[in-house]
């Protein structure tokens, strides 16, 4: 029952931090511009966190192939998620890009499917159909077809893929390192790709440097590390289940902070999507097409 309760109060802090942390973002362009203000949180929080995982003499990867899965790992969850997150909050609502960035578990079905060999089942197929439903709801309903739609869309895919990658390779990798240095190396990616993919922008003042340690700690170092920590600890499917509460509190606190019109188009299609994630992870058992393939996945 503790730990159950446990499990409860840290997938509640996560999803919240998750959600939430997209106001905050799109609060902080009005000051730094967006792969700026990703690049400078991820390389804050990642800093701090190599310096207390060298501090307790964590252990670290003894080899290059091991170490190039963790560059591989911050490029794909951290620069490719938060820059494509950070991007798509110029055009579209912090609600919107919650909702389209949380359809990732989704994804995990279908790119699990052809790439890894896996098999769903009906229901979760279900899931699947009943969550991009409700994308072409909002899609198609509320949203215009931009480039903040589709950067939403983006990340989601990128998050898919660093989901199935952490589960494949992060029980190898000590949790705290692996947050660590994913966060600096997809921080740093993301500080190259200002310099050379955006006109940069910064405005110092006690707002700009609040919202930084405000994404930078809470909104990363906190919030990544427990949910890596569930993901390796449980069932990624059951913990990706509860993904559909990130978009809730986004939408939640895109309304209360910023006045963000929560219409029905949105409301109809985000549920679905609540639905489609619900059903797509929890509680079925994946079945494997390849018994020795998903014995691998789970080490």
């Amino acid at each position: 029952m503790k730990e159950k309760l446990i499990f409860s109060f840290l997938v509640i802090l996560t999803t919240g931090l998750m959600g939430s942390s997209f106001v905050v973002a799109k609060i902080g362009l009005i000051y730094i511009s967006p792969l700026l203000l990703a690049g400078i949180r991820f390389t804050i929080a990642g800093s701090i966190m190599i310096f207390f995982v060298l501090l307790f003499k964590r252990t670290h990867p003894r080899n290059r192939v091991t170490w190039a899965k963790v560059v591989l790992i911050g490029a794909i969850q951290t620069a490719g998620v938060m820059g494509a997150i950070f991007l798509s909050l110029r055009t579209i609502t912090s609600g919107e890009s919650a909702i389209l960035t949380f359809m990732n578990p989704l994804l995990v079905v279908l790119i699990g499917t052809l790439a890894l060999g896996m098999r769903y089942r009906v229901v979760q197929w279900l899931g699947v159909f009943v969550g991009f439903a409700g994308v072409f709801v909002t899609m198609g309903s509320h949203l215009d077809i931009q480039i903040g739609t589709l950067l939403g869309f983006l990340s989601a895919v990128f998050w898919a893929v660093g989901t199935l990658l952490i589960k494949k390779w992060g029980s190898a990798i000590d949790i705290w390192v692996l947050t660590a240095y994913q966060m600096l190396f997809g921080g740093l990616i993301l500080l190259i790709g200002s310099v050379f993919l955006e006109a940069s922008y910064f405005v110092l003042n006690t707002a700009s440097i609040s919202i930084l340690l405000w994404l930078s700690i809470p909104a990363s170092i906190v919030q990544f590390t427990i949910w890596f920590y569930l993901l390796q600890k449980g069932d990624s499917g059951k913990v990706s289940a509860f993904l559909f509460l990130a978009p809730f509190f986004g939408i939640i606190s895109g309304w209360l902070v910023l006045g963000e019109e929560i219409g029905l188009p949105l409301l109809i299609g985000g549920s679905l999507i609540f639905v489609g994630i619900f059903l797509v992870n929890w509680p079925e058992e994946r079945i494997p097409a390849n018994a020795n393939l998903y014995s691998d996945l789970k080490q």
